[in-house]
């Protein structure tokens, strides 16, 4: 049998490279699965220290934009601080501090839930998903991650006296601040805005622009726009994530990271001094995130315990440990 290469005059189809893998699926020993996708690190200087698969191309940052749409909404001149500005930037959980603030921030901007342009959706954190069943509620716009970004976009538009039934619209004047925080943040022209989950637009960066941003908002000037976000998420972690969320974890435990996750596995995270990183699994299983970030950080020299509890995710047969998603050896 002979191949298309062997013969005489036949056209040899060129496969493109295939991403490498940034995470094994191991089962009893056996590998059954690996998880593709791209990988930068920033040095202090802002130099690109690693880079791994496509770094310059264009992806969906997805909620790794919120600390640039949180800054966007100060350079509004809206005086959000601690824990109402953490949320404002927050993929939040849906524990109850969560939804009791935005409950809070809707009344303290004489807003309504009915407001709220976020889709119906239950808490983001399983247990508390499993709780709010049980007690017999259904799928709300407050419930739905996003709650607290919104109520901060609308309060920030009601200050402005800009138009609230519209506020997600790219064309809006906050929607413009954003794309224009993005910018200035990420050192990128935005060539394509999509919407995201939550209904808002999104605006697409290339990882190695996203890690810039990250290192910017460490690395901004006291009292700016991007550096009380920076403070606001570092100082109350919890409200941006949850209890139960490695982002809150890893900026409790080491001091001065911000770290957020994204949908579609995308993670950033920058360092006090400057280093930062971002990453995307082709795939999207944010079961990755944990054991590529842990790898990641010790490799540019971060020791630290949380470490070990963010790579840790097992794989169960029959209820019991049989494996783990592990990072790979890149």
């Amino acid at each position: 049998m002979t191949s298309s290469a062997d013969t005489p005059g036949a056209i040899t189809e060129q496969q493109p490279s295939l991403p490498p893998v940034l995470a094994e699926v191991v089962r009893s020993g056996f590998v059954e699965g690996v998880h593709r996708g791209s990988l930068v690190v920033l040095a202090a200087d802002g130099s690109v220290d690693l880079a791994l698969g496509d770094v310059a191309a264009p992806v969906f940052p997805r909620s790794t934009n919120k600390p640039m749409q949180a800054a966007a909404i100060l350079r509004a001149g809206l005086d959000l601080s601690g824990e109402r500005l953490a949320l404002a930037a927050a993929s939040h959980s849906g524990e109850s501090f969560h939804l009791d603030l935005v409950q809070k921030m809707l009344a303290e901007y004489d807003l309504a839930p009915e407001q709220l342009q976020t889709p119906p959706d239950l808490p983001l954190d399983p247990a508390e998903a499993e709780n709010y069943l049980a007690a017999g509620k259904v799928r709300d716009p407050l419930t739905m991650n996003c709650s607290g970004k919104h109520t901060a976009m609308l309060a920030a538009c009601a200050a402005n006296g800009w138009p609230l039934e519209n506020y997600l619209d790219q064309h809006h004047p906050l929607q413009r601040l954003v794309l224009e925080a993005v910018r200035d943040a990420s050192g990128e022209a935005v060539d394509h805005i999509g919407t995201d989950g939550c209904g808002a637009p999104l605006m697409a960066l290339s990882l190695t622009g996203l890690a810039r941003a990250y290192r910017h908002f460490v690395l901004a000037a006291p009292g700016t726009p991007e550096r009380r976000v920076a403070d606001a998420m570092r100082a109350h972690p919890e409200y941006v994530a949850g209890t139960r969320r490695p982002d809150t974890w890893l900026m409790r435990e080491i001091p001065g990271v911000l770290s957020k996750m994204g949908a579609e596995a995308v993670q950033a995270l920058a360092l006090p001094d400057g280093r930062a990183l971002a990453f995307k699994i082709d795939d999207g299983a944010t079961r990755t995130l944990g054991p590529i970030l842990a790898r990641t950080l010790r490799l540019m020299g971060v020791d630290a315990p949380v470490l070990d509890r963010i790579a840790d995710v097992p794989l169960l047969g029959g209820a019991e440990r049989v494996g783990e998603i592990r990072a790979a050896a890149f």
